[in-house]
């Protein structure tokens, strides 16, 4: 395998179509696309500084290196890339990717990350960003700290544990997720979503789990939640009490206490849901 060590890179396409490389101490300065069309690259304690630097590339390792916030739109439509010990100050990040695996990796301008990608793998990592993981599929998550709205909408075959998301409308229009051992905070959370399981959670969130098909919670704390579950159907499981509950369409709820139950629409039949307290 080629070496490249402790070299300053500059120009579009400096390394273009590159194969079997292996890059050390390395700054990739102003100049687009650099390794475009590359191939089974491992790069550590780089810099990336320039717009584009991974597109079209597979088999792709970076470790312990930086991408600046200039380094925009950093990896598209690459297969098989793995990324360990990354600072990642850009947006618009991973889009349209097969093979992603982030570890120990802080994105800190996260907006607009992971887009319609497939085969993700997130292990400790840190976001701060609206808009992340748009459409993604087959995505398994442990340890995500996330502040930004509108994340994960649209995904599909998603996992996520021992998280923290700081997250308006997240869950938004996704297909088969499990939430286990994890923090969630926002309003609308999981609308239009189907077969959604969240175990172990605690919830806060305004009019949280409304429309959605199948929606379950195990043992989940819903702590200032009210006008939830508005038009869904429901398995729900909550050892707190929860503000009010809103025209539930059909399923079960067993909560401590439950301050207000609404059913205002006449197209709902209420004893389909079936309510118990610790009241009751």
């Amino acid at each position: 395998m080629k070496q490249i060590l402790e070299q300053r890179l500059t120009g579009e396409r400096a390394l273009f179509m590159s194969r079997d490389l292996e890059i050390r101490d390395c700054i990739f300065a102003d100049g687009e696309s650099p390794l475009k069309e590359s191939q089974n690259l491992k790069i550590y304690n780089s810099m990336f500084q320039w717009k584009y630097p991974l597109w079209y590339c597979k088999h792709v390792l970076v470790e312990d290196s930086a991408m600046f916030e200039m380094a925009r739109a950093g990896v598209w439509y690459t297969e098989d890339i793995a990324l360990r010990r990354v600072t990642y100050e850009a947006p618009k990040g991973f889009r349209r990717c097969d093979g992603v695996t982030l570890e120990h990796v802080h994105l800190a301008h996260a907006a607009e990350t992971l887009w319609n990608c497939k085969n993700v793998t997130l292990a400790d990592v840190d976001a701060r960003g609206d808009y992340f993981a748009m459409n993604c599929e087959n995505m398994t998550i442990d340890g995500l700290s996330l502040v930004g709205n509108y994340s994960f909408d649209g995904c599909r075959n998603l996992t996520v544990r021992n998280s923290r998301l700081l997250s308006k409308d997240a869950f938004w229009n996704c297909e088969n997720v499990t939430v286990t051992d994890s923090f969630i905070s926002g309003e609308y959370l999981g609308w239009n979503a189907k077969n959604v399981t969240l175990e172990n959670c605690t919830i806060e969130s305004l009019q949280g789990m409304c429309y959605m098909e199948n929606v379950v919670l195990k043992n989940c704390k819903l702590l200032n939640t009210d006008l939830a579950f508005e038009y869904s159907t429901v398995d729900a499981d909550v050892t707190t009490s929860v503000v009010s509950v809103k025209n539930p369409i059909s399923g079960s709820i067993r909560a401590k206490s439950i301050g207000e139950r609404i059913f205002d629409d006449p197209a709902i039949d209420p004893k389909a849901t079936v309510i118990v307290t610790e009241e009751a």
